[in-house]
């Protein structure tokens, strides 16, 4: 919603109530957040009716706390003013012409506009991984476009990088989704590997929010590959759990 603060239009964005909406894979999303206490960890685990009840209110605050961390990291992402009664009150991103941005899937871009905001983006997700966190969900409909570029919004599900074990994989997506809608523009742009570069420098404790990227990763051929090894393991594990299936149909 777009509401008035004195003279000024702010953004107002009202929670709806967990029962209201739908969030994929939520319990990923949550893995690595901190709680209050054991109470609530415990409540959260067992999904009480306290449990939900706390799930839903550190579900909301995620993205309040992100917004301000990020703001102060330099990350381009509306400005909070203020957290009533379940509604976010933050700036309100406008265009040139002062009037609601719009979407990065809303624009037609030229491609050297299109590896300019390539470039930006990835800043922002290198400066939001500088302080831990992953946005987890971001794509062409989440990024607003103002008048300097690039505005990364909708942050509910951002992702402790340092506590959730599929860290790497949403890290990967939330490149890999931009580098797929810039590169429509900018064809060159679907041949870079940032996702790996910029994990591969979090992982060695060297990145940075101003690291240089290069979009070029080269594969340690005698590290482990961890994700082969995992694909491994969920193999095995289908093929027992058939087996298992097999051995109770036939008795």
């Amino acid at each position: 919603y777009i509401v008035r603060t004195g003279t000024q239009a702010r953004c107002a964005k009202v929670y709806r109530d967990m029962g209201q909406r739908s969030f994929q894979k939520r319990a990923q999303y949550q893995e690595g957040r901190k709680v209050r206490g054991s109470r609530q960890a415990r409540a959260m685990a067992k999904s009480t009716r306290y449990g939900r009840k706390e799930a839903e209110s550190a579900w909301k605050n995620t993205e309040v706390d992100a917004l301000y961390k990020l703001v102060e990291a330099g990350v381009r992402v509306p400005k909070p003013y203020g957290y009533f009664n379940d509604t976010l009150v933050m700036e309100l991103v406008t265009d040139a012409s002062g009037n609601p941005a719009p979407r990065l899937s809303e624009v037609d871009l030229t491609p050297e506009v299109a590896r300019e905001y390539h470039s930006i983006l990835m800043r922002q997700i290198v400066r939001m991984l500088s302080i831990g966190l992953i946005h987890g969900d971001l794509s062409e409909f989440n990024v607003l476009v103002d008048a300097h570029g690039p505005v990364i919004i909708d942050l509910p599900q951002a992702v402790n990088a340092a506590g959730n074990n599929a860290a790497f994989a949403m890290l990967e997506r939330d490149v890999n989704n931009i580098r797929g809608t810039l590169g429509r523009f900018a064809p060159e742009l679907l041949e870079t590997q940032y996702a790996r570069e910029i994990w591969a420098l979090f992982e060695t404790g060297e990145l940075q929010a101003e690291s240089v990227l290069t979009g070029v990763f080269v594969r340690d051929e005698a590290a482990p590959d961890t994700e082969a090894v995992m694909v491994v393991i969920d193999d095995a594990r289908e093929e027992n759990i058939r087996r298992e299936l097999g051995r109770k149909a036939a008795t």
